[in-house]
């Protein structure tokens, strides 16, 4: 039954405050969505999940000992994906990254072959930087795949024991020379004989995500699969 109270106040917050979609900023009709139906449905899938070798997997060949590599959306420069990327990196809207996951999340249950990983770790920001931002982005994708997946996941796997300055303007050789001993693993019995998704936000070079799967399959019989919200060409 819902509480008259309730609806009153999500009216009076609908009209003094509208909530507006993270892509086009039309007022949605529905508060509890993020964005509009009509740029959900435009939002550039990958597919990789379909694709035992894609462009994701290709770009650590020779690196990474990699089962899967899969990214849920394309990134590009000023597209919509950007655009959520940003809100759920630097605005707080943490949900997003937890219902992007849910949703990748309903399509990987749906594979057999996702259906061996074990367990979910997210790519770990320094306790430095998670406190400013207040919560790990890769965290709340990691939350969101699990909850549908219903796979395990911790944030206590892999640890960001180096502080380290943004990558965004680096090149891979120098975001791999700046990673340098930045991760470790304090219990690597947790990761014996298991199956590791590792998880994050964005694949731009993959520095960040080729040292921490380096790390990751130090385990005994760990094997590793990949898989971030979105992957920039």
């Amino acid at each position: 039954m819902k509480n008259p109270f309730t609806e009153a106040y999500r009216s009076l917050l609908d009209i003094f405050y509208p909530q507006i979609c993270y892509c086009c900023q039309e007022e949605l009709a529905d508060r509890d969505e993020n964005t509009c139906l009509q740029c959900r449905l435009s939002l550039p899938r990958t597919n990789f999940h379909k694709q035992k070798v894609n462009s994701f997997t290709e770009r650590f060949f020779g690196r990474v000992p990699l089962q899967y590599g899969l990214s849920y959306y394309h990134y590009k420069k000023g597209g919509n994906v950007r655009k959520l990327i940003y809100q759920l990196k630097y605005h707080g809207k943490k949900e997003l990254g937890i219902e992007i996951g849910r949703a990748y999340g309903y399509e990987l249950a749906a594979v057999e072959d996702f259906k061996a990983i074990d367990l979910i770790v997210p790519v770990p920001l320094h306790p430095k930087k998670k406190v400013i931002r207040g919560y790990n982005q890769s965290d709340m994708f990691a939350i969101g795949l699990s909850e549908t997946m219903e796979i395990p996941w911790s944030p206590d796997i892999l640890q960001r024991k180096v502080f380290t300055n943004t990558q965004t303007k680096k090149d891979k050789f120098d975001r791999l020379g700046n990673m340098d001993g930045v991760f470790h693993i304090p219990k690597p019995g947790l990761i014996k004989n298991k199956h590791i998704l590792l998880v994050d936000d964005v694949l731009t070079t993959g520095a960040t995500l080729e040292v921490c799967a380096n790390e990751l399959v130090k385990g005994k019989n760990t094997t590793l699969s990949m898989a971030t919200i979105a992957m920039a060409s």
